[in-house]
């Protein structure tokens, strides 16, 4: 008993959705094709917003920070998951599992902050556009997204940390499809209220406050729009914030739901987790190009320049 009494077993065993097998090979393409085109649609942004001077704004700024958290969060979980669906063995080393518990944990928390920083910026554009830009100078954009890395980081690493405490007593079978703070902590075999007593405070900044900052921004935002004496102003206003709004609802509400309340089962659970993990990356670039006029007219000015260049 006193060798199985260890921090971390050798190996961990991602049951994912093995409960549904034949729900695993489905799931093996839409994750493939949802991963390709994650990669292709946030790159693109990135690289977009780099060669694109009227793109090189505070809000693409945020936008690019935002894609590389969701290439960061995707590429951290995506492998491996594809590794489990695709083959019979369900196993992650250690040092894969760690690496995963420590960057979900980042990226999830910096996303939560950086969601807040850009509805700031929204407001700023909206309620003091004539001040826009001596409030939003890039100095200030650094540091807002230097605030929101940091802040994420020291919150995985001290979660995290604790959590690799724990003794696990030889038990090694994780429910779910990726190695989390939670569910590592479910895997337990001691006492975890410090674990639960830390995660739920160190929760409070990311899933509460930032929310919350959230939703105080856009009642300054619609209170500025609703004064506008023209409709088309009014529109316009609103089509700068649909997108981020959109993108916190998808964002917001099922990390919400995983976090504050214990959910009903675990592969609800799993489900919700598969769609903030997989899902949410894919269609923030989309959400935030489609009905863009700015990217949309930025691709086509790059398209016509390479074919006059090709001819």
């Amino acid at each position: 008993m006193e060798a199985e009494n260890v921090s971390f077993p050798s190996t961990f065993v991602l049951l994912g959705f093995s409960d549904h097998p034949w729900l695993e090979m489905p799931l093996f393409g839409v994750v493939l094709i949802s991963y390709i085109l994650t990669l292709l649609g946030n790159s693109s942004i990135i690289l977009l917003s780099l060669v694109e001077p009227r793109l090189q704004t505070p809000m693409y700024f945020f936008l690019d920070n935002l894609s590389v958290l969701d290439l960061c969060v995707t590429t951290t979980i995506v492998p491996q998951l594809l590794a489990n669906l695709w083959g019979p063995w369900k196993t992650i080393a250690s040092w894969g599992c760690i690496t995963q518990a420590y960057f979900f944990h980042w990226t999830a928390c910096t996303e939560c902050a950086l969601l807040a920083v850009m509805a700031f910026d929204r407001y700023v554009a909206i309620c003091r556009p004539l001040q826009y830009t001596l409030i939003m100078h890039p100095h200030l954009c650094v540091q807002l997204a230097s605030a929101a890395w940091s802040s994420g980081l020291a919150n995985s690493v001290l979660q995290a940390t604790l959590t690799l405490q724990l003794h696990h007593c030889g038990h090694h079978n994780l429910d779910h499809f990726f190695c989390e703070v939670p569910a590592l902590i479910k895997l337990a075999c001691g006492d975890t209220t410090a674990n639960d007593l830390s995660l739920a405070v160190g929760a409070i900044p990311f899933a509460l406050v930032a929310p919350l900052l959230v939703l105080v921004s856009y009642t300054f935002i619609a209170r500025a729009v609703l004064k506008l004496p023209s409709a088309e102003g009014r529109s316009k206003a609103l089509s700068t914030c649909s997108s981020h709004m959109v993108v916190v609802i998808m964002y917001f509400g099922p990390a919400i739901y995983m976090y504050l309340q214990p959910p009903a089962n675990s592969t609800q659970a799993k489900f919700m987790s598969f769609f903030y993990c997989i899902i949410t990356p894919l269609l923030n670039p989309l959400i935030y190009t489609l009905r863009n006029k700015d990217v949309n007219s930025a691709l086509k000015r790059i398209q016509q320049s390479h074919g006059r260049v090709k001819f």
